[in-house]
């Protein structure tokens, strides 16, 4: 199997970004005594990858960019298992309520925010090709 160094280079780079964001969210969110950080990296990524998932549809992009975007850079700013850490840790608290409403945000939000960043580029995008052609 021949190794591709563009698409390893394009997620290196995705992925460091992403992770300093992250650290950046964490470092203005860490004197919360809820898990926000971690909520707000997961919905924002969810609805970061649905843009880009659409977006890629639409658009002719060369597999590094598509790599280090997605695989990348998504997927460093979002972590499952910090969300898991972090709601063991609301559980331990004796906050059960505080650990099922951030499991149920940060799945069901995820998943929400995702379409709605898939159906905006969608719109924007068909919306752009229709004006490129009248």
């Amino acid at each position: 199997m021949k190794i591709n160094w563009y698409l390893l280079l394009a997620i290196f780079i995705g992925g460091a970004i992403g992770t300093m964001i992250r650290y950046g969210i964490n470092m203005q969110t860490m004197f919360t005594l809820y898990p926000l950080g971690t909520l707000i990296e997961n919905i924002l990524g969810s609805f970061l990858l649905g843009v880009l998932t659409r977006y890629i549809f639409h658009m002719k992009l060369h597999e590094a960019w598509k790599a280090g975007l997605g695989v990348g850079f998504c997927g460093s700013l979002t972590t499952m298992s910090t969300l898991a850490a972090d709601a063991f840790m609301l559980a331990g608290e004796n906050s059960m309520l505080g650990a099922s409403l951030y499991v149920l945000l940060s799945l069901f939000g995820g998943l929400l925010v995702a379409f709605l960043g898939f159906v905006m580029t969608d719109a924007l995008t068909k919306r752009k090709g229709a004006k490129s052609r009248g």
